[in-house]
């Protein structure tokens, strides 16, 4: 069992390597166990423990290769919920891929949205050595997948989570049918393989095509910058199909694509995407553009980055405004 400590103020850089994963556990596990609090607090030990042998079974039967990692993390934290919370795909997010002011690079700016309090305050950026090159990775202890991170000399990228598919037209029988759908499906998670593209894809052209052909287990909404100011993309996934937006874009929880039908995510997706085309790719850590839409009481994480400076700037909130220091950061 791991001991907690008081969770910082700002926040903190960890360098580690590929197992990131558990050495962010070891090295913040203060975070992890007020997440744990904060998201389980209405739910009992026993429903938990149920989901997570649901969660545990799917990663068994579709031969997940984080499944040992997973399960170590599980041992180490010594309470129910790790595997559910491992294999949970709910939030809502605005990003953006444009070049910077100056046109000689291409900046990722990124708002996640979450319901879970304390996700903001408890953020930490994860310095990876991976296999392809380093990377910086915001992240929590323990967390598995990648969803906002940026690459020195290769390329920046965040996930959103994709619209909700209406087989039904009502929330929670089309929540159940959608979930159902997932535990189907032989592929990995969108998260797993953002971190796949992190740890392997050597250049932007190489993480595009990854994220284009690469079957994953629920529909996902990609957004990749890479180092010069032409290389932006948006790439809407379902399981095993892409549509493709090249160029200067903005994703948000709905679909671009003609033809494509889903119930959007979080709160006012067109509003928020509306309100990001307009916003500029400066470099300015009081993020004077963060207001409402894009700001809103599930806002948890701002964030930008320019893979071709090796910089990225990030702030973690709550419902009631900024929850850290701002992190200014350059990887040289």
């Amino acid at each position: 069992m791991i001991s907690t400590t008081f969770a910082r103020a700002a926040i903190p850089v960890v360098k580690t390597g590929s197992d990131y994963p558990m050495q962010t556990l070891k090295a913040e596990p203060a975070r992890l166990f007020a997440l744990l609090d904060a998201a389980t607090r209405h739910a009992p030990a026993a429903a938990l423990r149920q989901l997570d042998k649901i969660s545990r079974h799917w990663l068994v039967r579709w031969n997940s290769p984080h499944l040992s990692e997973i399960d170590a993390i599980a041992e180490a934290v010594g309470r129910p919920g790790v595997y559910f919370f491992s294999v949970n795909y709910e939030w809502g997010c605005t990003t953006a891929a444009k070049p910077a002011p100056d046109h000689k690079s291409a900046r990722l700016m990124r708002v996640l949205d979450w319901r879970t309090p304390g996700l903001g305050r408890n953020i930490i950026a994860a310095d990876v050595d991976g296999a392809a090159g380093r990377y910086l990775t915001l992240t929590w202890p323990g967390y598995t997948g990648v969803l906002t991170a940026m690459a020195p000399g290769r390329f920046s990228a965040a996930l959103n989570q994709a619209p909700m598919r209406k087989p039904f037209g009502v929330f929670v029988l089309d929540w159940a049918q959608n979930r159902a759908r997932v535990w189907r499906m032989p592929h990995q998670m969108p998260g797993h393989l953002l971190r796949s593209v992190f740890d392997e894809a050597k250049n932007f052209a190489d993480a595009r095509s990854r994220l284009i052909t690469t079957p994953i287990c629920a529909p996902a909404i990609f957004t990749l910058a890479g180092l010069k100011p032409n290389e932006t993309v948006v790439i809407e996934r379902t399981e095993t199909e892409a549509r493709v937006h090249d160029g200067a874009n903005v994703a948000a929880n709905h679909w671009q694509a003609a033809g494509w039908q889903g119930r959007p995510r979080g709160q006012n997706s067109a509003g928020r995407a509306c309100q990001m085309h307009a916003i500029p790719a400066d470099f300015d850590t009081s993020f004077p553009w963060m207001k409402a839409p894009v700001l809103n009481d599930h806002t948890r994480l701002v964030a930008m980055a320019d893979a071709s400076q090796a910089r990225l700037i990030a702030q973690g909130w709550e419902a009631d405004g900024p929850a850290t220091l701002p992190l200014d950061i350059t990887l040289l």
